[in-house]
């Protein structure tokens, strides 16, 4: 118990402390006006307020990543403590930050659109590809979960499929209606709810005196997974996620000020990081030890132990609606996903969203393409997804250190988690059976050597830009010389 409360504390202190670090390093201005006003057009662009953008920008980055993933982290044992506080006051929260913040200073761009500026032309095309791909795994997986879910909810009593076309239509809806309508209108109550049965669970904990197993290094995984890689990509959202990277300029364009930034964008991470680690510790508390849990995972499936620790915690009551609130996460994170989709191709083609059929449009291909993708055997395909996810956040971190790199600012903060997720998705994908399934010794050297040549890649390339002088934002000045700048 010692160890979870002392985690949770760090949590804490990493948001005041080095969050205010990073802040600094990135040096926000209150009276620049933000993509909010300047490109306002009622739709993706408007002005929210900074405690509605926090909890719509925690629930678009959490779905069931912070409660799924730690459970299947807690195998490893309390080594996965270690990640998600490092992992999130280290690595996730300055991805979060730095991604949201380059965004507003780049009229609410995606990071395709931020890869193209600062790491070359060709990698936009290359990363606007992997990042419709990612959304569209997300989208579509977020349908089939909370369809299946809702249905053994009922006992059978309602059809599979009713509630596919559902949350089909809902997410038609949330992709093309403003974003002040579904989205900005439920999202704060949603979070409110997550948050609300994630205390509940974390202060039974603590009142039941649950065995939480103290700080220890060693790797308890039934069928000896190893830690690296395996544990930085199987606990992603909690500690560090690409999807996060295309969640955050949907908030940077209803940003009414650049200093709401650390709240809405580390805080939220920080937010997340405690949500993990209270699921993680249940699920290592509350079950006879890895191999039950284990058995549990094969048997009654993740989304059954959220149930089992939901009453078990809570109450039957109580507990319900706790799980209802796990049901509605990957609803909320698939409609951002279609909105972030729907937003990036528009971004990519240049086409206005201000006019509903120009969102129709552009949508209405990415939902056949789901409903087809619906009818698959996903296995194989989602297999890549958390390797696509984690190499989605290396991207990410590596754009931010470019923008400091050549902003003449401690570009290490972004340097040296960039670094770490370079060799960890590099790992990965040589040692898996996924990949090209090389063993261990070799697929660490063969890493290795990749890492080194990308980092001095980055150096080599952003000495340059910087002499290029690039720009690092867009020029505000002429509006905020005919405007109020908004404080607050």
């Amino acid at each position: 118990m010692i160890t979870f409360l002392g985690a949770i504390a760090l949590l804490l202190i990493g948001y005041f402390t080095y969050g205010k670090f990073v802040e600094k390093v990135f040096q926000p201005k209150e009276l620049r006006a933000t993509p909010a006003y300047t490109e306002h057009d009622g739709v993706d662009y408007l002005p929210m307020h900074k405690n509605k953008n926090a909890l719509i920008q925690l629930i678009s980055i959490a779905g069931v990543g912070p409660i799924f993933g730690p459970i299947m982290g807690a195998l490893y044992g309390p080594v996965a403590f270690i990640w998600i506080v490092l992992g999130c006051i280290f690595a996730g929260g300055v991805h979060d930050y730095l991604t949201g913040m380059i965004s507003i200073r780049n009229n609410g761009a995606h990071l395709p659109e931020l890869a193209g500026k600062f790491l070359g032309k060709a990698m936009k095309h290359v990363v606007n590809a992997f990042s419709i791909l990612l959304l569209l795994l997300v989208g579509t997986v977020f349908v089939a979960s909370p369809a299946d879910l809702l249905y053994d909810l009922v006992n059978g009593a309602v059809p599979v499929v009713v509630f596919v076309v559902l949350i089909f239509i809902y997410y038609l809806l949330a992709t093309i209606l403003p974003i002040n309508k579904i989205i900005g209108t439920i999202y704060p109550y949603i979070g409110a709810l997550l948050l609300f049965s994630t205390v509940g669970i974390g202060i039974a904990l603590v009142w039941n005196q649950a065995p939480v197993p103290e700080l220890s290094f060693t790797n308890t995984h039934p069928e000896g997974a190893a830690i690296f890689p395996l544990l930085f990509l199987t606990i992603s959202c909690g500690a560090l996620s690409g999807f996060h990277a295309t969640q955050t300029p949907i908030i940077s364009r209803t940003t009414k000020n650049e200093n709401q930034g650390r709240r809405i964008f580390y805080g939220m991470m920080i937010a997340e990081g405690i949500i993990a680690m209270i699921w993680a510790a249940a699920a290592m508390s509350l079950f006879d030890g890895p191999v039950t849990l284990n058995e549990l995972i094969a048997t009654i499936g993740t989304g059954g132990i959220v149930n089992e620790i939901s009453t078990m915690m809570l109450g039957p009551i109580i507990g319900t609606f706790a799980v209802l609130g796990v049901i509605v996460l990957p609803i909320t994170s698939g409609d951002t996903a279609f909105r972030s989709a729907r937003m990036i191709i528009a971004d990519y083609i240049r086409v206005p969203q201000k006019k509903i059929m120009s969102r129709i449009w552009i949508a209405a291909p990415i939902f056949i393409v789901s409903i087809i993708l619906t009818n698959m055997d996903f296995t194989l395909l989602w297999r890549y997804f958390n390797w696509a996810n984690q190499s989605t956040a290396m991207i990410a971190l590596w754009i931010g250190a470019m923008y400091l790199f050549i902003g003449k600012r401690n570009y290490w903060i972004a340097v040296v988690p960039a670094v770490f997720m370079t060799m960890t998705v590099s790992t990965y994908i040589v040692n898996a059976p996924i990949g090209l399934n090389l063993p261990m010794n070799i697929s660490l050297t063969i890493s290795a050597v990749i890492t080194v040549l990308i980092t001095i890649l980055f150096f080599v390339s952003a000495k340059k830009r910087r002499s290029e002088n690039i720009p690092l934002e867009t020029d505000v000045s002429e509006w905020n010389e005919k405007h109020y700048a908004y404080s607050d």
